[in-house]
């Protein structure tokens, strides 16, 4: 969830960290630092804030030609200059950045304190510049390797040496890092977006594996000293797609791109001809397809929700039992993996710790575990047995949307895959195969209504409480909706289950606590009707997210956003947009800033 920056070559280094820095920021932070090495010196400039409180301090820095930056979100120590990073050892020669967490770093102080080291900030990453000093005999490499195997815990971490200019250490165990190779210059970062501006050739550092860099090349191994041979590849974005281009928001920009993201996810994937789905990188025979008997998906936050409309899909269309649980829980419960499961992992960055953690869990028990991840070369992706990716292009906005739905068609277009080579007729593939077509524009007809949207949620940002209700395959999308609204505009909200409404929430119920229930036109349609009406005798405000010409709905609900007919299982595409709009609306009728929403991050890394 922090963010880390390195740089050594011929430019300026100051501009190049800062840049990449201002390229993290979506991964959320409440402090900044930067720290350049010239002629034998380092100079450090950490702030508490942005990055452009950090950049009115940059132009009294020396122009060194190496240097390392970070993003912090505080885990250890407030947030304060002190415990900004980068971290200096005692001399001042050794600095480093560390994204991750320490666990067993008050012990280490302890001792380190105990032969005179002394502390400057409350962190668990300072121990780390220490621990490398109390080692260092002019070998900076072998002195990182030494001082790592004393830690237990996570990291993703940099370090600089000011009697070493020009070279950085990188390595890495539960947080990401990525090597940027250039002419004459070498990055590295815990993310590709903070190099792409100056090359797109990367290598992805491996958990155990130490890599050195100076402008001349770089060197991986192992914390035994073993050469790891290492595969260079090409970042597959553009500049441009991380850029906000003309939009007021990254959010909002990714709000509108999903007809687009939709579209890139199905493309190449959906067989009018034989009415099924074609999905390359699952690793699995037809005949081992045949042979699950169940499937279970793992995944957190956003992710999550589409794993629960993926498992309801699952045996709606496919007639396979499934379910989805959080990755948290997987990973603590000591799970049980049976013969003829296939279990998927979602993560839009392919680097959430639990989602992760929870993955290698399931490998280790023999679990065949299939990856669905947007960021091509992520942990997710390099360490499952097959996968998908979901094409939606950087998502760069805090709170998830275009990834959301790029991932729930990845899972429709697994269950009729799954389905036509089971129970579903021809003819119903047809249907759904038709109708998946249509999403993209149908999306697109929603976007263009967005002052609706946006007038609704003028009139209901005064909330301090909000209800989302939804039946079926809507529910998890209800949950979403309510994850949306309390992610960006801090209004407590909490999804629902239509049908648990008299089991508790009922309670709730009074005019200042607003509903909107999603009122599909299905099987279910009659039973959230009745719903609806309880909390209208109860004086609650209703909005209703229903289909177009319904009449009944509109008569009850305060307030209606009209969405398109469709095959009733295609139904969460439609719901789910004017839900992530009437979110953003709001917080911007709040003032808040949707991308970067406080004491969150983009990327969950720890736990």
């Amino acid at each position: 969830m922090c963010g880390i920056v390195g740089y050594t070559g011929a430019k300026l280094a100051a501009p190049v960290l800062l840049e990449g820095l201002r390229r993290l920021e979506y991964r959320g932070y409440d402090s900044a630092g930067i720290c350049v090495g010239r002629d034998g010196a380092l100079t450090i400039v950490k702030r508490t804030g942005k990055i452009k409180d950090l950049r009115g301090a940059v132009p009294d820095l020396p122009e060194g030609s190496y240097g390392i930056g970070h993003t912090r979100w505080a885990t250890h120590g407030g947030v304060s200059d002190a415990n900004a990073h980068p971290h200096a050892d005692c001399t001042g020669k050794i600095t480093i950045v560390h994204n991750g967490i320490i666990e067993n770093y008050a012990s280490l102080k302890e001792k380190l304190l105990g032969e005179d080291h002394v502390f400057r900030s409350e962190t668990d990453s300072e121990v780390i510049a220490h621990l490398v000093e109390s080692v260092y005999d002019g070998d900076l490499e072998r002195a990182v390797k030494e001082a790592l195997a004393l830690l237990k815990g996570t990291y993703g971490i940099v370090v600089m040496h000011s009697e070493v200019p020009g070279k950085i250490v990188g390595a890495r165990n539960g947080s990401p890092l990525v090597l940027g190779i250039g002419e004459g210059e070498m990055f590295l970062a815990s993310d590709v977006t903070a190099m792409m501006a100056y090359t797109k050739q990367v290598v992805y550092v491996e958990d155990g594996e130490v890599v050195t860099v100076d402008p001349g090349g770089f060197r991986t191994s192992d914390l035994k000293d073993n050469s790891i041979t290492k595969n260079v590849e090409q970042i597959g974005w553009e500049l441009e797609e991380i850029e906000k281009n003309g939009f007021a928001s990254f959010m909002e920009k990714e709000i509108s791109e999903q007809p687009e993201s939709i579209l890139r996810a199905m493309r190449g994937r959906l067989d009018a001809e034989q009415a099924t789905g074609h999905l390359g990188g699952l690793n699995l025979s037809s005949k081992e397809l045949l042979e699950i008997e169940r499937v279970k998906i793992a995944a957190a936050g956003t992710s999550y929700h589409a794993g629960m409309v993926g498992a309801y899909l699952l045996e709606a269309m496919a007639r396979i039992p499934a379910y989805a649980e959080l990755a948290s829980e997987v990973r603590y419960r000591n799970p049980i993996v049976e013969p003829q499961t296939l279990h998927f992992v979602v993560s839009q960055s392919g680097e959430t710790a639990d989602t992760l953690f929870a993955m290698r869990e399931l490998k280790r028990k023999g679990a065949t575990v299939l990856g669905i991840c947007n960021v091509v070369g992520s942990t997710i992706a390099r360490e499952t047995d097959g996968g998908v990716y979901i094409h939606s292009g950087p998502e760069i906005a805090v709170a998830s949307t275009k990834a959301f739905t790029s991932q729930i068609t990845v899972f429709y277009v697994f269950a009729l895959l799954m389905a036509r080579m089971r129970n579903m007729s021809f003819e119903e593939g047809s249907d759904l195969v038709r109708d998946l077509d249509a999403v993209p524009r149908l999306v697109a007809e929603i976007l263009e209504d967005k002052a609706t949207i946006q007038a609704l949620a003028r009139k209901y940002s005064w909330a301090k409480d909000f209800l989302f209700m939804g039946r079926g395959i809507n529910y998890p999308v209800a949950l979403e909706g309510a994850l949306k609204l309390k992610e960006i505009s801090y209004i407590h909200a909490e999804g629902y289950s239509a049908a648990e409404i008299k089991h508790g929430p009922i309670a709730l119920i009074n005019e200042r606590t607003p509903s909107l229930f999603l009122i599909p036109d299905d099987r279910l349609r009659d039973k959230i009707i009745s719903n609806m009406k309880e909390v209208k005798a109860r004086s609650g405000k209703v909005i209703a997210v229903c289909v177009r010409g319904d009449d009944e709905v509109a008569g009850i609900a305060d307030d209606v956003i009209l969405v398109p007919k469709v095959h009733e299982l295609v139904y969460p595409f439609l719901m789910v947009v004017p839900l992530q709009l009437f979110a953003y609306y709001c917080a911007l009728d709040l003032g808040r800033d949707v991308d970067q929403p406080r004491n969150l991050a983009k990327s969950v890394t720890v736990e």
